[in-house]
């Protein structure tokens, strides 16, 4: 457990220690996207890990999914972030902005146009989302003509430009969890037969343009992506295609020289070894519900340079201290997980409060 709390690079930051708050969507944005009140104290709270990556945060209107997540493409949402970031760096720690494109995982009732959602192909989910009208069925979105791709493409890259300008020391760019750029990858949800369908290569093709753009406006070195070989949410199967796919991309990805590769791991070891094999750069594993004593084991064995907590993080403002001194943990609550106030966001006892107390 000692080598948790060794310095590492990730592209052009030294880091303290090799822990990582993931990034975990809490919906309490206002309406136009802007960063909540609250959200400074939220992330700043929790500044004594490594790395902070935050929630996803949408690159256009096209991009949103849920209620009241944040936006980075306007002025109003470049200042909220900026307050964030300067909370954070004001704690001595270290922010990349994860920016998501939910693709086809939105409801028109939950976007500032009101617009059917977009994606690689027509095909619905088969998913229910909250809105303000209560749990509704997903409906059907419409296809991105290539033309619209390459949009999006150019959507990203104007917010991780602007994710710089609000103080952010880097993006990570989400292609997991069964949103866009995942979607590309599917043959569940993608079924086109232009140059963003049919092979591996094709497939892989809007993830890597949508990099190389990040790249070119704000450098290797503070950008990131998150994949997750192999899930399947919302009615995502990258079926016997998958393994190559992500051997092919992580490959590629490698080429580029980026801050790191976050990886949420759904299971299959054989594949995370030929990424971690493929991979030379800093490597971020995340493992949902990793028990406590195994905190640690990923990096002390080298598959994994960093790992990424969510609920632990949310959970324990103090996560590091923790570890380090072997202290009890806070539990989540899960009822306060999206929207909400400063009731399971930002009142959280540190341990220091509950010793007092």
């Amino acid at each position: 457990m000692d080598q948790l709390f060794t310095p590492v690079r990730v592209g052009r930051y030294m880091l303290p220690n090799r822990l990582v708050m993931a990034p975990m969507t809490r919906s309490r944005a206002r309406f136009d996207g802007t960063p909540g009140e609250l959200a400074a104290d939220y992330y700043a709270q929790r500044a004594d890990v490594a790395l902070i990556i935050t929630e996803g945060t949408q690159p256009s209107d096209d991009g949103q999914g849920y209620l009241t997540t944040p936006g980075i493409y306007t002025d109003a949402h470049v200042g909220g972030w900026r307050k964030i970031a300067a909370a954070v760096h004001g704690k001595g720690g270290h922010v990349f902005i994860q920016l998501m494109h939910a693709g086809r995982m939105s409801h028109p009732d939950n976007t500032p146009h009101h617009r059917q959602a977009v994606a690689p192909s027509a095909i619905a989910p088969g998913a229910k989302m909250f809105t303000l009208g209560g749990l509704l069925d997903i409906p059907a979105p419409r296809a991105l003509n290539a033309a619209e791709v390459r949009q999006t493409v150019t959507d990203f890259r104007i917010a991780a430009r602007s994710a710089i300008e609000a103080g952010a020391d880097g993006v990570e760019l989400h292609g997991a969890n069964a949103y866009l750029v995942q979607q590309f990858f599917a043959p569940s949800a993608n079924t086109r037969t232009d140059e963003y369908g049919g092979s591996i290569e094709n497939r892989a093709r809007f993830a890597l343009e949508a990099i190389d753009a990040i790249v070119d406006e704000i450098g290797a070195d503070r950008t990131a992506i998150r994949l997750s070989p192999g899930t399947t949410l919302w009615g995502i199967d990258e079926g016997a295609q998958g393994p190559g796919l992500y051997r092919y991309l992580v490959a590629a990805l490698d080429q580029r020289k980026l801050a790191y590769l976050h990886v949420a791991h759904q299971g299959d070891e054989r594949l995370l070894a030929e990424i971690r094999r493929l991979w030379n750069g800093a490597l971020i594993l995340n493992r949902a519900g990793r028990p406590r004593d195994q905190i640690g084991t990923d990096v002390a064995c080298g598959l994994a340079d960093l790992e990424s907590y969510g609920q632990l993080v949310l959970a324990n403002p103090d996560f590091v201290t923790r570890i380090k001194t072997r202290a009890p943990m806070n539990s989540a609550d899960r009822s306060t997980f999206f929207a909400g106030a400063a009731k399971g966001y930002t009142d959280y006892p540190a341990l220091d409060k509950v010793e007092a107390a």
